[in-house]
């Protein structure tokens, strides 16, 4: 059940996917010009100084399936909130440390679904082509989710809980503590975002679909004061992108449907090197997901030098989408 939620709940977060969305096109221009406002702090010391006012406390009651034993094991990780569920890939016991990915699925990300259960080619959403790979693979729940502590914040804590999840993976006897990376597809897009502008503890990040202002998500996924721009713009990662240090790379397909306007809005802010947004031909929202997860699990296995090492061209885009 939770697996079918999760994914129809992709259809309905996408923001501003069509080039002439009234909503989306007036979100994206009003961060345009914020983005010219450089903030004075990093998205990190503001959200330390910023304590979030909730009006709805949502959480999922339900626990974590059981996972093929074989594949998966559950673990439970120290947060903020508290401990909190999560799958992690079974890694050999050779004593060989292995790169390693926490992945952020979309639609509400805070409960995670069976992920062991690829989807078809034009719409796999389980991220399956890392763990494939021989890379250690986490999916965490976060604050609220899976019967475990806290409440849902939209947006704001649960970036603590992935930074936090990302520590625990640097403790795994199986895992290269120097090559953890982040990836999430549409709202886990936005997480990601978030992550890499509150942190530098990633070796890489992959964000899938963002979105530059949640606004438009909608209030259902929103359960704090929207009425506090404060409270957005802090949950916003088109208003941060300057304190991103990491290398992190925006993809988007161009054809619908798509939060293509977003991908190209940011595009058009960020002076920021360490970013790098790029149109993905040929593809969609979700088509995406099964090529370009693959590339990059690739890309992850020879990214073994003492520094990232990551570079995508217009002609891997093209190659990865034709096959």
């Amino acid at each position: 059940m939770i697996a079918r939620v999760i994914i129809l709940g992709f259809f309905f977060l996408l923001v501003g996917c069509d080039r002439d969305d009234n909503k989306g096109s007036s979100q994206q221009k009003a961060a345009e010009v914020a983005a010219t406002r450089r903030p004075a702090l990093s998205l990190a010391e503001e959200r330390r100084k910023f304590k979030t006012t909730l009006v709805r406390r949502p959480r999922d009651e339900e626990p974590l399936a059981e996972p093929p034993s074989a594949l998966f094991r559950i673990v439970h990780y120290e947060s903020p909130a508290g401990k909190l569920p999560a799958y992690l890939s079974v890694a050999p016991e050779d004593g060989k440390r292995r790169p390693a990915l926490i992945w952020i699925h979309g639609g509400v990300c805070n409960s995670v679904g069976p992920m062991w259960e690829p989807g078809p080619p034009e719409n796999d959403q389980s991220a399956s082509a890392f763990r494939e790979a021989g890379i250690v693979t986490m999916y965490p729940a976060l604050r609220g989710g899976n019967d475990g502590p806290g409440t849902e914040e939209g947006f704001l804590g649960e970036v603590d809980d992935i930074i936090a999840a990302r520590d625990y993976l640097s403790q795994q006897d199986s895992v290269d503590p120097h090559r953890i990376y982040l990836g999430g597809h549409s709202t886990g897009g936005t997480m990601a975002l978030l992550a890499a502008e509150s942190s530098d503890r990633f070796r890489a990040v992959f964000s899938f679909g963002p979105v530059g202002d949640v606004e438009g998500y909608g209030p259902e996924y929103l359960p704090f004061d929207t009425s506090n721009p404060r409270e957005m713009k802090l949950r916003s990662p088109a208003h941060w992108l300057a304190s991103i240090t990491t290398p992190t790379f925006v993809f988007e397909g161009e054809k619908p449907v798509t939060n293509i306007g977003w991908l190209e809005a940011m595009g058009r802010m960020s002076q920021n090197p360490a970013i790098r947004f790029m149109p993905v031909p040929g593809g969609n929202h979700f088509s995406i997901l099964y090529p370009m997860t693959h590339l990059i699990a690739q890309k992850i296995l020879h990214d073994d030098g003492t520094v990232p090492n990551f570079t995508f061209t217009d002609a891997e885009l093209n190659s990865a989408m034709s096959k």
